[in-house]
């Protein structure tokens, strides 16, 4: 009996085209994010809106049965989501923080120990033990943490690079969770994002209530447009503005980072994360005239290489793994391997 025929691989013009979304989409939601917290003190009311608007989108698309699968909300569901839900509201609020203190062109760097703290946190909650050559990946990425922040002579504000390890903590415990959290919706992803946004407006609001109520009063009442200089848009217009946006970006990049792991290979997907890293540098000197100086382009660069080498290096570790099972599989089959018994 002939094997089931694989599925075709898919073609160079949909890989290029997941890619190009997927940048554009990253790149949108991190422009767009700087340019209102520039604008505005409240984050986590931000933060609050974009979570909003992506729970909109996620019933408006269900209603159009345009979604795979199809949303629900039951209590079950969401304790089993409790620590999933936790730790991207304190993820992503870290991240707006980050995002307020540091240049645009600088959050990659502030953020850059994601990959050392998630290999950490995945040897001490998985018990597993890295290669060498993921080691030197991660000694890699650090360096270029540290390049960044202590020698580069660019003024810096601490607390964005504070927030920003705060944030990579974060995002690496968040990567070793998700796995067990997909679990509790039946591996949907499209289900985890929904109650991921729906479950994190609830724990915000009375945290907005409590640390941003008076300046998210002041906003909502358009106080500074009394002292906005003609022509310049105002606070609450650069807010609203700047949700929609965001939102529906938001929303978007839930789906495009999907396409992009399910269409192209962990190789291709690394590299339009360094281009997409790139990119985000200049369009921050470009919209928001940041500064890089030649050390922290070299920060930037050796984190980007660092990450790009512990993708190949892990891809080649699963081609390796799934090889050696494969040849192992098939001396069972054919009864080359022998058994204890014989």
């Amino acid at each position: 009996m002939s094997p089931a025929p694989s599925s075709s691989p898919a073609s160079r013009l949909k890989v290029a085209g997941v890619v190009c979304f997927y940048i554009a989409a990253a790149l949108s939601m991190v422009m767009a994010n700087k340019w209102v917290l520039n604008a505005t003190s409240t984050p986590l009311f931000f933060l609050t809106t974009q979570f909003f608007i992506a729970v909109l989108l996620f019933l408006l698309t269900d209603s159009l049965r345009i979604l795979p699968d199809r949303l629900s909300f039951e209590a079950k569901v969401c304790k089993g989501l409790v620590p999933m839900v936790g730790l991207n509201v304190l993820g992503l609020s870290f991240s707006n923080y980050t995002l307020k203190y540091v240049d645009a062109s600088f959050y990659q760097v502030a953020r850059g120990l994601v990959l050392p703290f998630t290999v950490c946190i995945s040897g001490f909650m998985l018990h597993t033990r890295p290669s060498l050559q993921v080691l030197i990946a991660c000694a890699a990425v650090t360096a270029g943490f540290f390049i960044g922040v202590f020698l580069d002579g660019t003024p810096l504000s601490m607390v964005g690079v504070g927030f920003g390890v705060a944030s990579s903590t974060i995002t690496a415990t968040h990567s070793v969770i998700i796995k067990q959290s997909l679990k509790v919706v039946n591996d949907s992803t499209i289900l985890l994002s929904w109650y991921t946004n729906l479950l994190s407006i609830f724990v915000l609001i009375p945290i907005v209530m409590l640390a941003e109520g008076g300046e998210v009063l002041k906003l909502l009442l358009n106080v500074d447009e009394l002292v906005t200089p003609p022509g310049a848009w105002s606070p609450l217009r650069t807010f609203v503005y700047g949700s929609m946006i965001t939102g529906v970006v938001g929303f978007l990049m839930s789906l495009a980072s999907l396409l992009s792991i399910k269409v192209t290979s962990p190789i291709t997907h690394m590299v339009s994360s360094a281009v997409r890293g790139v990119a985000a540098s200049l369009l921050g000197m470009w919209l928001f005239h940041d500064i890089i100086t030649s050390g922290r382009a070299s920060s930037i660069a050796i984190i980007l290489l660092g990450s790009i080498y512990y993708t190949w290096v892990k891809h080649k570790e699963t081609e390796a793994a799934k090889g050696y099972e494969q040849v192992r599989m098939t001396d069972l089959e054919s009864g080359q391997q022998k058994t204890p018994r014989e």
